[in-house]
Order: structure tokens, then C-alpha cells, then sequence
């Protein structure tokens, strides 16, 4: 057999709910750790003095006792592990592990015995049910019945509010009441609070975030008194899970908060973290309604009769000897701030502070989240929904609730990957890292924008497609025969007198298409550009990093060259600046002699030279047909409106006895038909049909 024993999924009531966790058995202590809140119980060996195995609802149970006067009651064991359990409690407690059945009659009348913190309801030596009296809330009495009010438990879908006792008469001899020794065995275990005497010490006006307001704080042997101008909060010592003091990232204030299970209520809201904001440069003078005897004793140096600071340093002092809890500082980690240990971000549209402590991760303030790394699952590093200046930390729990931290500048992702994988968490997009540094580098070259891409693509759809259609509309959009019918319409001896004119088809009119701005060409024998100071600084250290860091990549040296050149002295960035300025000045100078020699002229490329080619052949081609028309026009005596391309190709091609023809018709006075058949094209024609 091992010196230890461990077990998975073991079950403890708290409240009225079961909550799991881990149980381990070593030869020097029992310990047991819940998965829901992270509270350890640690039961020294020497201290146990009794263990029971009886049958539960969940399978098997154990039920410890101690000599201090605990009970400690355990379920979710199988049947074969008594004699694993039994052998070791034989071998290292020195304690036998009994077998003990509970009494499933359903008789109410029995017996009611206090053993410690419990009290058990007994039907022939047998239990039927325990009530562990850290439970009660309130106590009231009546003739012969006391009444037994429980803690509500937000968990458990169904609470036991309510119980009630029969306390039978007894004989007239005794001069103590039954029903008022009942109730004083329940509520001098019970979880009742009663401010009884004066108070250690008083903070007044003090800042709270959670609940909100000001509040004077109350500081009494076994609990805490919130007294505000509309509420009153006691919280017990036991309640107390956690202390934590977390510095502002202004780092002018400091956050003291106090996580509490259960939470403390205000109608249906609950506030499972109590936080208060302090102001470093407030200080205090401190003195407790004790005897300086009585402080030494009760808390054993931990505290002093006189005491002063600033107000955190004293409250967090106070809290930390009376709850008998270490406080939670953050550890190692540095955000991009200098001095600043948290990042500030979003959660639920509320912005806040993130602290990436050395065992967990806790949100301030509205709503305050605390997440052990324990309970975590994996993390996920996600782009930003709205900009590529931040990024989302998205952090998934054991128990499937994820919570997503937004808005987070990408000059912290460097700093916070690290420390996720120093801590070892499992991070879901682990093999992205490189693109992700290239993603939230400071080079807007080497970032690769999905949407620029395909704005480019349905660009290149776009022109294609208006290409195709200019080409349609140019080349047949127009009735050839409405020339020759407009022609002949006018003449004496034509063809068609006798048949019924048929109406001209309507020609298409196009509407000419703005040029598009072309990007202007790069001049490749101008001198280059001068390079800034860090970029001169770069180019000679380049190998000086490579050196020392074997194996590093391009990202990871800019990123290291940027933290080098924070660094560097003063002195030592005025010599590279005024090597910057020299290098502009003689980038200056050359530009100057090669524009004097006739450089920097527009000089345009080949595919610039064709299109303006053509561009200047359209423009000439469309002149002549211009004056040619007009000229034509003025001989005619006709109207000056121009005419299309099929008009002129038509009279180009018909017969000199069809031109005067066509010039008898262009003097008389048009109709309406011949004034539907004339429309304005205002498309240059192609370079194809110039050349034909």
C-alpha cells in the first residue's frame, strides 16, 4: 500500500448543495480541496479521533470527527473501497473505520443529540438525519416548538428553508425550560450573527465599488459590519475565501478585495466579491479597543494597540490577522505600461483591469470575475471584432463557461502569450503564434488584410465585366437600316412610297465613363529615400543580434531590436539622429542634380505609353469625324448637331444621286419621327473602327 490515497469526485453538502472536489489521504493529514471554490480543509492525522462508514445517497460516505470538535463528512465512494480506506486508517491514524446504517423507518419522533456542530435526529440509536448548525440562520421560539431557519444556497435547485421541533413538556421539578435549552444548544453553534460588545476598530467613509457607495466598516472578533446610509451587510469570518490587494494602473489607488462563499444578498442581486478603492497618499492613525495584552495574545504580533500608515496598508493588516488568510499580490507579470501590472480590457461592454496572477486571473471591477488556473480548460487568442488594433483573450473553464476579455491593445499579446505559456495553459490556437506576432506587429507591410484582398479580386471582376460591356455597346447597339429608310424617306421616286413606314428603332445612348486615376509609377533612377536613425541603428546591429540570439526570426529581432533601442542612451541616439539628418541632406543634394540633369520627368512606362496612345487616337479620330460632320452640315444647311457613326458611314457609301437625295431631305423641316431617329452619342468611337 502507498503512503497515500486519492479520490476523484468526492462530494461535500455545503448549504444544500453538493459540491466536487479531490480527497487525499496521506500518513501526516487529510486534505480535500474543492473544484467550485478552491477551498482546501486540511485535517491533521493527530487530530482525528473518529471515522464512520455508513450508506448515502451518493453511494458510500465518511464521516470524520476530530478532537477540536469538527465533524467533516465526505460522499461518493464505491463499496469496494472500505477495505482499501479501512487498512490505511488501521496503519497510519490508528483509527477503525466503523460501519454505521441510517435509519430509514420515516418516524418523526425520536431523539435530538448536539455532538459538536451537529445536530442528529435519532430513531433507536439509529440517525435519520443530521443538521449541520453552521447552516441555521435564525432561531425562534414558541410553546413547546422551536423553529429552525436555514441559509438560502443560490446552487441548489431546491433549499430546505424551514424546520420545526416538537419539544415535549418536562417535569415540573426542573426549573430549566427544554424548548430554551434547545434553542441556546442551536444557536450557540449556529451561523447567527449578533453584535455582541464593542467593536476591534472603525474605518469610516470608506470607498466601495461593490457594493457601491461609502461605507463605514465595523471590524468585530467574528465578523464584519458594513454600515451604509441604506444598507447593512455583517459578514462572518468563515465566509471569507480569499484577500486580495491589487495596484491601480495609474498607480495612484490601490484595490482591496474581500471573495466571499456564500455571497452576500441585497434583494435578488448577489455581490460575491466585496472591493473597496483606497488612495495611496491617504494615511491613518490606527488604535484597537484592546488591551495591549489581549492584542499580543489573541493575534501573537500580528497586530500592535497603536498603529499607522497609509488606510490600505491598515485595512488589509487588520483583515489579514483577523481572517487569518494570506493576501494575493501580482506577481512577476509587467504590461506594456511601465510600473503597470494588469491590462486594461472589456468584459460584458464594461471596461476594467485584468491582473494575471501567479496562480489565477481575476477582473476588476463590474462584474468582478475570479478564475483559478485550475478550473481552466484552455485559453484562445482571437483577432478583434472591430479593429486590428486589439485583440480578445478568450478563456474556457472546466465546467464549459467561457469568458471572452476584449479590446486589448496588440502591444500587450507579446507579454500576456508569455506568460500563458510560462504558466503552461493550454492555448487553443498554439500553432498560429508566428502569424499572430506578424498580425500585431507595428509593419503595416507585413500584415495580411482579408478584406483589402478581396476588394481587390471583385475589382478585377468589376473591370472585366464593364470592359465587355463598353464593347457590346459600341459595336451594335444601332439599326443600320434606320439611316437608309431616314435616307430614302424623303426622295420622289423611292421604293418604299407605297408600303407603310415601319417606326426607327430608338438608338441607345451611352454615357461616357470618367477616367479612372491611374497610381502614379515609381521613378527607379531617382537616389533613394534616407533611412531614420533606428533604421540606420537596425541595419549595423542586425548581426550583432543574430549573433547573440542563434536561431531567432525576423519578427522576434525587430522585437528585440525595439526593446534595445529604448535602452540606449541619449547620447548615443543624438549621434545616430545626426547621422539621419546628414544622410538627408545629401539625399537633398542628389535629388536637386538629377532633376537639374532632367530627371524625375514624366517619363511613363510601356503599358502608360499604349494607353495614352490610344487614348490621343480616339481624341484625334473623334476631332476629324467632328469637323467633317460640321463641314458636311454646312453645305447641307441642316441643323449642327452631331450625327452618329452608322449616319456618316451610311452617306459615305451611298451613291452621289442618294446625296442629294439626303440633302433635299436635310432642308426641309424635320418630323417627329426623324427627330426620334437622331440621338446623341457622346462614346468616342473604338481604335478598330478608325482604323477601318
Amino acid at each position: 500500500m502507498g503512503d497515500t490515497l486519492e479520490f476523484n469526485e468526492i462530494y461535500q453538502e455545503s448549504k444544500g448543495s453538493w459540491n466536487d472536489g479531490r480527497l487525499r489521504f496521506s500518513k501526516q493529514n487529510v486534505v480535500y480541496k474543492s473544484s467550485k471554490t478552491g477551498k482546501v480543509d486540511n485535517i491533521p492525522a493527530a487530530e482525528l479521533s473518529q471515522a464512520t462508514w455508513r450508506r448515502v445517497c451518493l453511494g458510500h460516505g465518511i464521516k470524520l470527527a476530530t478532537s477540536t470538535g469538527h465533524v467533516y463528512k465526505y460522499d461518493g465512494f464505491r463499496d469496494t473501497d472500505y477495505e482499501r480506506i479501512s487498512e490505511f486508517f488501521k496503519a497510519n491514524y490508528k483509527v477503525e473505520l466503523t460501519e454505521k446504517d441510517m435509519c430509514v423507518k420515516g418516524w418523526n419522533w425520536g431523539t435530538a443529540k448536539f455532538s459538536g456542530p451537529l445536530l442528529s435526529f435519532d430513531v433507536n440509536d439509529s440517525s435519520v438525519f443530521e443538521i449541520p448548525l453552521a447552516s441555521v440562520s435564525q432561531c425562534a421560539t414558541g410553546k413547546n416548538e422551536v423553529t429552525l431557519e436555514f441559509h438560502q444556497n443560490d446552487d441548489a435547485e431546491v433549499s430546505l428553508m424551514e424546520v420545526r421541533f416538537y419539544v415535549p413538556p418536562g417535569p415540573a421539578d426542573e426549573g430549566a425550560d427544554p424548548v430554551e435549552a434547545f434553542a441556546a444548544n442551536v444557536l450557540s453553534k449556529a451561523d447567527v450573527i449578533q453584535a455582541t460588545g464593542d467593536a476591534v476598530c472603525v474605518f469610516k467613509e470608506l470607498q466601495c465599488l461593490t457594493p457601491r457607495g461609502r461605507y463605514d466598516i465595523l471590524i468585530y472578533p467574528a465578523f464584519l459590519h458594513l454600515h451604509g446610509k441604506t444598507f447593512d451587510y455583517k459578514i462572518p469570518y468563515t465566509t471569507v475565501l480569499r484577500l486580495f490587494l491589487l495596484p491601480h494602473k495609474d498607480q495612484r489607488q490601490m484595490f482591496f478585495v474581500i471573495s466571499l462563499d456564500p455571497p452576500i444578498k441585497q434583494g435578488q442581486t448577489r455581490y460575491h466579491f466585496l472591493i473597496l478603492l483606497f488612495s495611496k497618499e491617504e494615511e491613518l492613525r490606527l488604535t484597537l479597543n484592546m488591551s495591549e495584552e489581549e492584542v499580543e495574545k489573541r493575534y501573537e504580533g500580528k497586530l500592535s494597540k497603536n498603529m499607522s500608515g497609509s488606510l490600505y496598508e491598515m485595512v488589509s493588516r487588520v483583515m489579514k490577522a483577523l481572517v487569518n488568510r494570506k493576501i494575493t499580490v501580482p506577481g512577476n507579470f509587467q504590461g506594456n505600461t511601465p510600473g503597470a501590472q494588469c491590462i486594461t480590457c472589456s468584459y460584458k461592454a464594461q471596461s476594467g483591469l485584468l491582473y494575471p496572477l501567479e496562480r489565477g486571473f481575476i477582473y476588476v471591477h463590474k462584474p468582478p470575475v475570479h478564475l483559478r488556473f485550475e478550473e481552466i480548460s484552455c485559453v484562445n487568442f482571437a483577432r478583434g471584432t472591430t479593429t486590428t488594433r486589439s485583440f480578445d483573450f478568450e478563456v474556457e473553464t472546466k465546467q464549459g463557461n467561457q469568458f471572452t476579455f476584449s479590446s486589448i491593445e496588440r502591444e500587450e499579446y507579446g507579454k500576456l502569450f508569455d506568460f500563458v505559456n510560462a504558466k503552461k495553459l493550454n492555448i487553443k490556437n498554439r500553432g498560429f503564434k508566428e502569424s499572430k506576432n506578424n498580425e500585431y506587429s507595428d509593419s503595416d507591410e507585413d500584415q495580411h488584410d482579408a478584406y483589402l484582398e478581396r476588394m481587390k479580386a471583385e475589382g478585377k471582376i468589376r473591370e472585366e465585366g464593364d470592359g465587355s460591356n463598353d464593347s457590346d455597346e459600341e459595336t451594335g447597339e444601332y439599326d443600320s437600316n434606320a439611316s437608309e429608310s431616314e435616307s430614302g424617306s424623303g426622295g420622289d421616286g423611292s421604293d418604299d412610297e407605297g408600303k407603310k413606314k415601319k417606326p426607327a428603332k430608338k438608338a441607345k445612348v451611352v454615357k461616357e465613363r470618367k477616367p479612372r486615376k491611374e497610381k502614379k509609377q515609381k521613378d527607379t533612377n531617382a537616389p533613394k529615400r534616407p533611412m531614420s536613425s533606428y533604421m540606420l541603428w537596425l541595419n549595423s546591429s542586425r548581426e550583432h543580434i543574430k549573433s547573440e540570439n542563434p536561431g531567432i526570426s525576423i519578427t522576434e529581432i525587430s522585437k528585440k531590436a525595439g526593446e534595445m533601442w529604448k535602452q540606449i542612451g541619449k547620447d548615443d541616439k543624438e549621434g545616430w539622429d545626426r547621422k539621419a539628418e546628414e544622410a538627408k541632406k545629401n539625399y537633398e543634394k542628389a535629388m536637386k542634380e538629377y532633376r537639374e540633369n532632367g530627371g524625375g520627368s514624366s517619363t511613363p512606362s510601356k503599358k502608360e505609353s499604349k494607353k495614352a496612345g490610344g487614348k490621343k487616337e480616339d481624341k484625334a479620330g473623334g476631332k476629324k469625324r467632328k469637323s467633317d460632320g460640321g463641314e458636311k452640315e454646312k453645305e447641307q444647311g441642316g441643323n449642327d448637331s452631331f450625327k452618329s457613326r452608322e449616319f456618316i458611314s451610311s452617306e459615305e457609301s451611298s451613291s452621289e444621286g442618294e446625296r442629294k437625295k439626303a440633302k433635299k431631305a436635310k432642308g426641309k423641316p424635320k418630323g417627329k419621327e426623324s427627330e426620334e431617329e437622331e440621338e446623341v452619342v457622346t462614346t468616342p468611337p473604338s481604335s478598330e473602327e478608325d482604323s477601318d
